[in-house]
């Protein structure tokens, strides 16, 4: 079974609708900036709400690797998403400063961009367009070049996810801007899309 990621979760109901939802994943976004960005702080006390089923997924921009594994290291997140311009280095320091597992995005408009995910020693890769969180999606027919466990991303909503589980096979499906309505997480659009992933066949 495809495993769900919901992305970009920041108000106390967030957390209350995933726990009644049960995804593998949340996302919690540490990018300055950004609308769904939230704290350290905010973080920390969003997962105090959080069924300890579903693992927190961290995604940062070109963060201070210590700031990162710190956040690892002291739990408030159980793995790292880096969605910048992270390299292999970075991703081994990562390795060194914490035993966590590591998510590198990679954005994906060539079969390169599919070989340099590949090559990533990251424990997985998520495969996006653009910067991430813009809701439009990549042309899926180059993740068939795949050769390993990855999440996909990228304008997914309740309507077009079942439609990427019949032509790909990812270890997990990632949305964010497609469960929102005005810039906020929609419960029902949630709810949507756990279902249309779960009602996929085998």
């Amino acid at each position: 079974m495809t495993k769900i990621k919901l992305c970009g979760l920041s108000r106390p109901c967030d957390m209350e609708a995933a726990n009644q939802l049960l995804p593998e994943y949340i996302g919690f976004v540490f990018v300055p900036g950004s609308k769904r960005y939230v704290s350290p702080e905010q973080a920390a006390g969003l997962k105090r709400y959080l069924d300890p089923r579903i693992r927190v997924v961290g995604v940062f921009v070109n963060e201070e690797c210590r700031k990162v594994a710190q956040l690892l290291e002291t739990h408030v997140i159980d793995i790292a998403q880096l969605h910048g311009n992270e390299g292999e280095e970075y991703v081994i320091r990562l390795k060194a400063l914490s035993q966590k597992p590591i998510v590198q995005a990679f954005r994906i408009d060539t079969e390169q961009d599919v070989l340099a995910a590949n090559r990533s020693s990251a424990d997985y890769v998520l495969l996006d367009s653009g910067n991430g969180g813009t809701g439009t999606a990549f042309c899926w027919e180059l993740a068939k070049k795949m050769k390993r466990n990855y999440f996909l991303a990228g304008g997914l909503d309740s309507d077009n996810v079942k439609r990427a589980l019949e032509i790909l096979h990812p270890y997990a499906v990632d949305v964010s801007s497609g469960v929102e309505t005005r810039g906020y997480k929609d419960k029902e659009k949630m709810h949507a899309f756990v279902e249309a992933v779960r009602n996929q066949p085998e």
